[in-house]
């Protein structure tokens, strides 16, 4: 039995292969949480801080607010920043809809991120996004120069290669899993919907395959302007080390980080020197560099 780390989630599988789940962790007490109707969803998110530097978390494939992010809610200067994190539709409290997955969905999900921030009168913020919402706060990047501050991405990859479809394929199967790594997850969604929506994650990140290229997000890296914070894992099992020196490459300015222990859910497991990480850099100018 082997670990594996998918969207932000650890699953044991049969495959020999790796991915994340975290548990939902508890945080400070000091956290607002709500609904903002966007484009057509009621959309759940907590904020907690009085900073002045306003910061969105973007959660990965399946993930939301309590499963994704526990530290980052807990720990994030709360004097020097606001932090602010949803669930995107169809994920965790931000039900209904069901979740689908077209082709331009995580384009989606830059725009309702986006305009939820805008609904929670924040005018500029910076965003944090982990695996599938690294994709997302990149395209959010590119499309909204004038809002996004700064960004900071870690186990996300802006194409698809053989390699990849190949891991996706393999934990496409619940059932496989054990059922200790399946709780999380089941104790949000319920056993059916949970690996029903798994597996239409699974077909919907496998249609960028036909893309050129198997292009996720490639064509909006060049348009990328706001300072931008590449972290990866060097031990992360589930997106190759290629895939952020593909984003340092495409990004003009960015900065990568490389952390020799690091796997998929590096903020989870060093959470303080991730946090300082992303504090200091959100504070401070950049230089394009790898540490």
């Amino acid at each position: 039995m082997a670990l594996f780390l998918l969207g932000g989630r650890l699953f044991k599988c049969r495959t020999g292969i790796q991915r994340a789940v975290t548990v939902a962790q508890p945080y400070c007490s000091s956290v607002a949480s709500g609904r903002q109707h966007i484009n057509g969803v009621n959309l759940y998110y907590e904020q907690t801080g009085r900073g002045k530097h306003a910061v969105l978390l973007l959660p990965g494939a399946l993930g939301s607010t309590r499963t994704d992010f526990g530290p980052q809610m807990k720990s994030l200067n709360k004097e020097r920043f606001t932090v602010v994190c949803f669930d995107p539709r169809g994920y965790g409290h931000s039900r209904p809809p069901a979740r689908d997955f077209p082709i331009d969905f995580y384009e989606r999900d830059a725009k309702d991120a986006v305009d939820l921030m805008k609904a929670l009168g924040f005018g500029k913020f910076s965003m944090l996004g982990w695996s599938d919402g690294g994709m997302t706060a990149l395209i959010a990047a590119a499309k909204n120069p004038d809002l996004v501050n700064k960004i900071v991405v870690w186990g996300s990859n802006a194409y698809i290669c053989k390699q990849d479809l190949e891991l996706y394929e393999a934990v496409r199967d619940v059932s496989r899993w054990s059922a200790k790594m399946r709780q999380p997850m089941e104790e949000v969604y319920g056993p059916e919907l949970f690996a029903k929506t798994w597996e239409a994650w699974v077909d919907g990140i496998a249609k960028f395959e036909n893309r050129p290229e198997g292009s996720i997000c490639m064509e909006f890296l060049p348009l990328v302007s706001s300072p931008t914070l590449i972290i990866h894992g060097e031990k992360d099992p589930m997106v190759p080390t290629f895939h952020a020196h593909c984003l340092f490459k495409h990004i003009k300015g960015s900065r990568l980080h490389l952390m020799p222990e690091g796997k998929h859910n590096l903020h989870l497991r060093f959470a303080d020197e991730f946090n300082k990480l992303v504090e200091d850099f959100c504070d401070s100018l950049t230089i394009n560099t790898v540490k």
